[in-house]
């Protein structure tokens, strides 16, 4: 933890990281909770920084590229921040302001920073997402993203995805109709 974590306030909202493998559905999933959501107050869904092209589908991001990102970190402007398949990821600091105010706010995040999001956001909670691995590569031959060899890269890494046994982890199973896993994401939200 650095200096800048350990003068963080305490917070009375909650953070909820939302996390599975690629192709597992967490954007569909969350996206349909915003809208079933709608103007909630209570609950928010920040839009994340992305160093990918704008428009690519999936989620509602913000595109900047590596410069500008780097930009970012190094004026303090992620909350949370990582790398992964190749771009960079942040989570605007402005999600603070959010938990100040009592707010849940949502987010998508590499399973990869949980560690050090528990020490700079304790009490948050992890929602890891989960499908069958036939179920996974048919998502990700569907969405035509990634080539045969980054599917098989994605499969991999899935299979390796295990948060069982932490206390501040439920686990959604996201294996059949869009419908079933978002009324389940919409209980645990509201939970």
């Amino acid at each position: 933890m650095n200096a800048a974590q350990a003068k963080r306030p305490r917070f009375s909202g909650r953070l909820t990281l939302v996390v599975g493998p690629s192709g597992v559905g967490k954007d569909s999933l969350m996206h349909a909770a915003q809208q079933a959501l709608g103007d909630d107050p209570a609950i928010v869904f920040p839009r994340r920084v992305i160093t990918r092209a704008a428009n690519l589908g999936g989620e509602d991001y913000i595109a900047i590229d590596d410069a500008r990102f780097e930009a970012m970190r190094k004026n303090g402007e992620f909350a949370l921040y990582w790398l992964a398949h190749g771009l960079r990821y942040g989570v605007p600091i402005a999600i603070e302001a959010e938990l100040q105010a009592g707010r849940q706010v949502v987010v998508n995040v590499s399973r990869a920073i949980i560690a050090e999001a528990r020490r700079a956001y304790p009490g948050l909670q992890v929602i890891a997402v989960t499908a069958p691995p036939a179920l996974l590569r048919q998502r990700l031959e569907a969405r035509g993203r990634e080539s045969p060899a980054d599917i098989a890269q994605r499969l991999a890494r899935a299979a390796a995805f295990d948060l069982g046994g932490e206390p501040d982890v439920i686990e959604l199973s996201n294996n059949g109709p869009l419908e079933q896993g978002v009324a389940r994401l919409l209980a645990l939200l509201r939970g």
